[in-house]
């Protein structure tokens, strides 16, 4: 494996599935999934997830990375010539599918202990060196979900993990800025 070329695959094909994404959450018929993925379940007194965390999200990137990593496998031509793995194009929607299922989930965790803390979805705390940790895990904590998803199905070099923990938070951040114009996000964040 290459793990320039895998960590630059992953980075395209989730930029590819973000543009899917945004464009399912503005869309009216979106919003009819939007159940929380707790269910109201609270734990300590406090919701599990919160509002944001939703069905809809889950909706929109799984399948959006199932059809993104194909579709960039197929016009790269013959992948595992350029260092990625050698899968058929039904081998890279399946793995498109866990990756973006890693993704969404990657978030979770993070949600979950934000609650615990009394932090609102969407908001931010109020300690500033707390504010700047939780930027940070929000930029990274879905790609780790992402990576920990592909890692299980492919092997996939530490290099890899390094790049796209790197690079990848950026676009992360701007599809957060997207949202946020588009009034899909109560701040850029």
């Amino acid at each position: 494996m290459n793990a320039f070329s895998c960590a630059c695959f992953l980075i395209g094909a989730f930029v590819i599935a973000g543009m899917a994404q945004t464009a399912w959450f503005a869309s009216p018929t979106s919003r009819r999934f939007a159940w929380p993925i707790d269910g109201g379940a609270t734990f300590r007194g406090r919701r599990v997830f919160g509002a944001n965390k939703t069905v809809r999200g889950f909706l929109g990137m799984v399948p959006a990375a199932a059809l993104a990593f194909p579709l960039l496998a197929q016009a790269l031509g013959n992948p595992a010539a350029l260092g990625l793995w050698p899968l058929s194009i039904q081998g890279y929607a399946l793995l498109g599918a866990c990756a973006g299922l890693g993704f969404m989930a990657g978030e979770l965790p993070n949600s979950f202990v934000k609650r615990q803390l009394d932090v609102g979805p969407g908001d931010r705390p109020r300690s500033a060196l707390m504010a700047i940790v939780q930027f940070l895990i929000d930029r990274i904590d879905s790609g780790v979900g992402m990576l920990a998803a592909v890692s299980l199905i492919v092997p996939t070099p530490a290099t890899t993990w390094l790049l796209v923990l790197v690079i990848g938070p950026a676009f992360h951040w701007a599809f957060s800025v997207l949202m946020f114009h588009l009034g899909l996000k109560t701040r850029p964040a």
